[in-house]
């Protein structure tokens, strides 16, 4: 038995990887794969507005990524797989994308480099999944 296409795709709240989700509900539709979406979260390591929260746990990073995937995925798009998993962020996507269809990250350019290196996680997802990644990279200005 064959199993079902997957497109996965990391989240953290962040403007790249919102446009990373975005654009792979788009690759979720055209190869009629089911979309997952990751948010890796630690106790000391917790998506959002970088504040500190002492009882972050799991439901409230499975309801921080609904807010998320509310937010970017309209009701005309698949309905997403939402996985929020206790673990460091390029650990959790490259266990999610195996098997995958394709792996869906943000990129975020660093200083005067900007749109020429990619992000730690980022990084580490292109050079170990086992599937094909699209990084989808952060707007030129102008």
């Amino acid at each position: 038995m064959t199993e079902a296409r997957r497109v996965v795709v990391g989240v953290d709240g962040s403007a790249g990887s919102r446009r990373a989700l975005r654009r792979a509900a788009v690759e979720a539709i055209a190869h009629q794969a089911t979309l997952v979406v990751v948010m890796a979260w630690g106790l000391f390591d917790q998506p959002g507005d970088g504040s500190f929260d002492p009882h972050y746990d799991a439901g409230r990073a499975r309801d921080a990524l609904q807010r998320i995937v509310d937010d970017e995925v309209t009701p005309s798009q698949p309905e997403a797989v939402l996985q929020a998993v206790n673990d460091l962020p390029a650990r959790a996507l490259l266990e999610a994308g195996r098997g995958a269809w394709m792996l869906v990250v943000g990129s975020r350019g660093l200083g005067g480099f900007q749109g020429l290196l990619l992000g730690s996680v980022s990084r580490q997802v292109v050079h170990h999944a086992q599937c094909p990644v699209l990084v989808v990279p952060e707007p030129r200005p102008g």
